[in-house]
């Protein structure tokens, strides 16, 4: 049971999504991470959120370019968390997908990340601390994570 669904818009995404998919590997959050896109496949869209959903998935992480609705079709349809990853996909270098996933009408917020893999590692840490809140596996895995971040500043700074 996916406790997270990754969808990208495109399968040219992948790169700049893998991240996000690697970083839940690493905490052990169970996921999905597959293609589906608010425009060519709303059909398909719409029917993963209910499926998944109803199998028990806790957050949605959506990840798209140019119009970026992806992140905005899936909060229509579902209730749970959404976060989205606006990514750089035309000359506007992104602010076009930033303010389509941020821009969202009252009652279907996105919570919107950086851009590209920032933003895709920093939905896996959100995701990965929503599930936290009812797993203390992962929370765990967390604590040791950003241990280890600030283990990493000490000794950076004893070798200078």
């Amino acid at each position: 049971m996916p406790q997270v669904v990754i969808f990208m818009g495109s399968i040219s995404d992948e790169e700049k999504m893998r991240p996000c998919s690697d970083l839940l590997k690493q905490l052990g959050v169970d996921h999905v991470f597959t293609v589906s896109s608010a425009h060519r496949t709303p059909e398909r869209t719409a029917r993963l959120v209910e499926e998944y959903e109803k199998a028990g998935a806790q957050v949605f992480i959506c990840a798209a370019g140019l119009a970026a609705h992806l992140a905005g079709a899936v909060a229509a349809k579902t209730i749970r968390p959404v976060l989205g990853v606006p990514l750089t996909a035309s000359s506007l270098g992104g602010m076009d997908a930033l303010l389509a996933t941020l821009q969202m009408p009252p009652g279907f917020p996105v919570g919107t990340l950086a851009l590209d893999k920032v933003g895709a590692k920093n939905a896996a840490w959100m995701a990965a601390q929503i599930i936290a809140l009812h797993d203390e596996t992962v929370a765990d895995r967390i604590r040791v994570a950003r241990q280890g971040f600030k283990d990493e500043v000490e000794e950076a700074a004893a070798r200078l």
